[in-house]
């Protein structure tokens, strides 16, 4: 990876442990900063720093990937989406003006005079994806929500799905471009050498087309010649042959418009539900093979847009509501995110707003899951490539919370007013009318590139050959980029809680990552025992200085013991030697700072913790029981763990 900016403090290459190069002590973080009782208007909360984090991982991270969103259900799922799309607009807004300051350039639009210009470009050009729009910066997100709810009715929920796609980009875009890019438009080719020419003439197209124009030229005037001139007037042959060639030139011109003007008629969400709608659609050969064609010309037209527009275009595709749907139907969800709308290329962001405690019971209900999966974990994991668990509301986005419910209508209206003249400010910015950055902002941009230090720094572990850290990345393609694309949230939100320190370790970081994604289990059974040890009588002191991996084999038995009511999430687990090595050895954390790693985790799956919190409940209850029957019975039962 390369280096850290310049004029930004890097991270140290000291230290030992899990913190240091490849120490064996424990890695040591400062205290996370103290909240207070009331959260002032210019202090994020924590909801806000959680969704900026993911917000410029999305940015940088590559198509198409699947964010697992993961939390209950309720409004604050909604108002964690509303957050991710304003900062992601923001982050826009940013990118968008700087990208006009270094090219001079600034990005079209298919209104007005632009709509002109895109139909003459997708008649006579074809578009080349050169190394100048490889290096663009800028880039624009189309969100579109679905809500499986709204669908659950239908036979096939996953159709839904992508008409609500395919709808989306054709509102977003105007009819009238895809339609023409259907009969028209050409996908766009990689440029060969150097050439910086993002547009290339079609040649043939002008050749057939003047070559259509002068036949009918030629017939229009051997028809005129025909009617008009004296003395040819009764020449029956150069009538018929002026109407023949002129007929037979204007045909293609007709056909083409009837073309266009059926695709502006009959849209692609009308084709899907039209295919669907047949009694004998499940029969039909090639059902699949034409929405996935349908899917591909899409895909295209927004590789097309993004030469037009100079700029990159991510789709972002909010599913929600899939918790209330029937097993099958949200399995067949999960199989068109993998099959349809994956392909290498597709500029598809998909955030899977779903509740793992829910979601998974109802998938291991399904009858696809046969020689798949073991466990409903395991099929989800398959599609997640960016794990993001939503920790517990803190106290700062409570208060906010409470402060909101307690405001009249008319106050939220006027935040609402406040929010578009906010916006509209920013749209000006990225036009170039504004005033220069803040110094907030100016503080923003430098914390921002000191976590790209961070990150590059962390990158560089995970494969140096002479770190300890590469042995427990696994083989798998999926499971290594889970990993890749969540190191950058972790360390985002490490700064963001703790400031810049100098005892901050991008090595402890990646490392606190693999371990939560290769052991969810066996880490979330420490953590819940380290949670009810500190819910207990022992002090905090004494529990914080206890290494992570004492405690676990303090409490393996009973793990063990629970591991039929556990044996869904113990398959998530890696290798269990491999696990005490990594614990025990090479990265031997601390409870103290687990602690503090913990609520910067977003890739640990929080309803594991809870199902065993019960578990253990449960284990206790029984355990309570079975020694108050001993006793009543007069035989000493043996004190429970």
């Amino acid at each position: 990876m390369g280096s850290a900016p310049r004029g930004t403090p890097g991270p140290p290459a000291g230290g030992t442990g899990p913190g240091g190069a490849r120490g064996g002590g424990a890695p040591r973080f400062s205290p996370p900063l103290p909240t207070g009782t009331r959260c002032p208007a210019e202090l994020p909360t924590e909801d806000d720093i959680y969704c900026r984090c993911l917000s410029k991982t999305l940015c940088h991270t590559s198509t198409p990937v699947t964010v697992g969103f993961y939390a209950p259900c309720g409004r604050r799922v909604f108002s964690l989406l509303d957050k991710l799309k304003g900062f992601m607009q923001e982050e826009t807004a940013r990118r968008e003006e700087a990208e006009v300051r270094k090219s001079h350039q600034k990005p079209r639009s298919p209104e007005g005079w632009g709509l002109l210009q895109l139909l003459w470009y997708l008649a006579f050009y074809k578009p080349v994806i050169t190394e100048v729009h490889l290096r663009r910066k800028n880039i624009e997100f189309i969100f579109i929500r679905f809500s499986a709810w709204q669908f659950a009715g239908c036979d096939k929920l996953w159709a839904g799905l992508v008409t609500t796609l395919c709808d989306s980009i054709r509102h977003h875009f105007g009819a009238l471009p895809l339609s023409c890019y259907h009969v028209m438009g050409s996908r766009p080719r990689f440029a060969s050498g150097f050439s910086q020419r993002e547009w290339v003439l079609k040649r043939n197209t002008c050749l057939k087309l003047w070559g259509m124009l002068l036949v009918l030229s030629a017939g229009l005037a051997v028809l005129l010649v025909a009617l008009l001139v004296p003395g040819v007037k009764d020449n029956r042959a150069l009538k018929v042959v002026g109407s023949t060639i002129a007929s037979l030139s204007g045909s293609s011109l007709v056909l083409g418009a009837v073309s266009i003007v059926k695709n502006l008629l009959v849209s692609e969400k009308r084709k899907i539900e039209r295919l669907t709608s047949s009694d004998k659609f499940t029969t039909q050969l090639g059902f699949m093979s034409k929405v996935r064609n349908e899917i591909e010309a899409l895909v295209d037209f927004l590789a097309f847009m993004e030469i037009f527009e100079r700029r990159r275009l991510r789709v972002v595709l909010e599913i929600t509501s899939l918790d209330v749907c029937y097993p099958e139907k949200v399995a067949g969800v999960l199989n068109a995110m993998n099959t349809l709308l994956s392909d290498a290329n597709s500029p598809f962001i998909f955030i899977l707003v779903v509740d793992p405690s829910v979601i998974v019971p109802c998938l291991e209900q399904t009858s696809c899951m046969k020689g798949l999966a073991d466990s409903g974990y395991l099929y989800l994991n398959r599609t997640v490539t960016l794990p993001f668990s939503i920790p517990e509301m803190g106290s700062r986005s409570k208060l906010q919370c409470l402060e909101e419910a307690v405001q009249t209508r008319e106050d939220l209206l006027y935040r609402v007013i406040t929010g578009n003249l906010e916006r509209n400010r920013r749209r000006s910015r990225a036009k170039g009318r504004a005033e220069p950055a803040a110094p907030g902002e100016r503080g923003g941009r430098e914390a921002d590139a000191e976590a790209v230090s961070y990150i590059r720094a962390a990158f560089r572990c995970l494969h140096d050959a002479a770190d300890r850290l590469h042995r427990y990345v696994p083989c798998s393609s999926v499971q290594v980029r889970r990993i890749v694309n969540t190191i950058p949230i972790t360390l985002r939100l490490l700064l963001h809680h703790g400031g810049p320190r100098p005892d901050l370790s991008p090595r402890a970081a990646a490392a606190w990552v693999v371990l939560a994604n290769q052991w969810p289990c066996r880490l979330s059974w420490a953590l819940q025992c380290l949670e009810d040890a500190g819910q207990q009588s022992r002090p905090p002191a004494a529990l914080g200085s206890r290494s992570l991996w004492s405690i676990f084999q303090e409490h393996r038995r009973e793990l063990c013991a629970a591991r039929a009511a556990l044996r869904n999430v113990l398959c998530l687990d890696g290798d269990a030697e491999l696990f005490e090595t990594f614990l025990a050895r090479d990265f031997p954390f601390s409870a103290a700072e687990a602690g503090r790693l913990l609520r910067c985790t977003v890739n640990l799956d929080r309803s594991i913790r809870r199902a065993m919190g019960l578990q253990r409940g449960l284990d206790r209850l029984a355990r309570a029981a079975a020694a108050a029957a001993a006793v009543s019975r007069g035989v000493q039962c043996p004190p429970a763990e």
